[in-house]
């Protein structure tokens, strides 16, 4: 017989399994890509097959309704292919935007800085999807790749960008891919709600923390049957009030950037478990990793109040501290 514990950590583990193939970091020695390929080639290229597995601080300023930074395509700065459009003029504010308009039905985007890779699909066609630059300022390679067969694709295109962001909050302050949300969404709407006559970044967190915990359930079928790609529609889950672990947070991520606190989802590894959690930014204190985080069991939430207070909660501590234990991969 399967406890209760055992049934939750083998349900995140299949819901990780099946995410996780997109969430690559790819290497020098990694297979994945060859290497030697001209990553500065700004026109269409005509590559060999690949094989693709998956400032300024700013002080914290409540709003009163929302505060849902809407991604734009001017078109200012404009690089094509035959199918592809990929729209770089807001690269400052922590975002590319890429349009397919081809035949092919599976088409990958690689946004690399040194030598982390982030892999995506492409879900739309005729419409932008947005992809964070979320590891800072530098050089990013952005390459797009159309499937051949099986896990065979030929790379279409291939740009280097050099981003210097307005500041580096913007990535997880805008929806992107991940974390997409609107001012419409009911998450965005709830989240003005709940956090009503909140006035710091921590009690918002923990209004938000509390809602989702107590009102949200885990899905145990979609943990098994959750296909590879697959990727939170805010509203559906809202509407049904539950999801897996990904669904959590991406609902807590919008709930809290619509808010005006930069927030990242983020995924990465307990000793060999996948893992997710959130990291916020407070005026206070800086970046606060992993204060909600999903432990192989349920989403908790560290005790944050070392923030104002000076005094380090044990948890909190145990838990950030212990580099086999906490190591963040992607940030979303």
């Amino acid at each position: 017989m399967i406890n209760l514990n055992s049934k939750i950590i083998v349900s995140f583990l299949i819901c990780c399994l099946f995410i996780s193939p997109i969430l690559v970091s790819c290497s020098t020695s990694d297979p994945v890509v060859d290497q030697t390929e001209n990553q500065a080639n700004d026109s269409a290229v005509d590559q060999d097959v690949v094989t693709l597995d998956f400032e300024e601080v700013p002080l914290y300023n409540k709003p009163q309704q929302s505060s849902v930074l809407a991604p734009t395509m001017p078109g200012t700065v404009v690089y094509n292919a035959t199918g592809l459009i990929i729209d770089a003029s807001n690269i400052s504010q922590g975002y590319v935007a890429i349009k397919y308009t081809g035949k092919n039905s599976k088409i990958k985007v690689q946004v690399t800085k040194a030598k982390v890779t982030y892999t995506y699909n492409i879900n739309k066609r005729d419409a932008y999807e947005i992809f964070p630059l979320s590891e800072g300022n530098g050089k990013y390679t952005v390459k797009v790749f159309e499937n051949i067969s099986g896990t065979q694709y030929s790379q279409l295109y291939s740009k280097e960008l050099d981003v210097a962001l307005a500041n580096q909050f913007l990535p997880f302050l805008y929806p992107n891919q991940y974390v997409n949300f609107t001012a419409n969404t009911t998450a965005v709407k709830k989240g003005i709600e709940i956090t009503e006559g909140k006035t710091n970044e921590l009690e918002v967190v923990d209004a938000v923390y509390n809602y989702v915990v107590d009102n949200f359930s885990y899905d145990y079928d979609k943990a098994a049957n959750v296909v590879s790609g697959y990727l939170p529609d805010l509203d559906k889950v809202f509407k049904e009030k539950k999801g897996i672990c990904f669904d959590y947070a991406s609902v807590m991520a919008s709930m809290l950037r619509s808010q005006n606190i930069p927030t990242k989802l983020v995924v990465g590894y307990t000793g060999e478990i996948y893992h997710a959690w959130i990291n916020v930014y407070v005026e206070s204190q800086g970046w606060i990793d992993g204060i909600i985080f999903f432990n192989g069991e349920k989403w908790e939430m560290m005790d944050p109040t070392f923030a104002s207070t000076g005094k380090k909660s044990e948890s909190i501590m145990k838990y950030i501290n212990n580099n086999a234990n906490y190591q963040a991969k992607y940030a979303y």
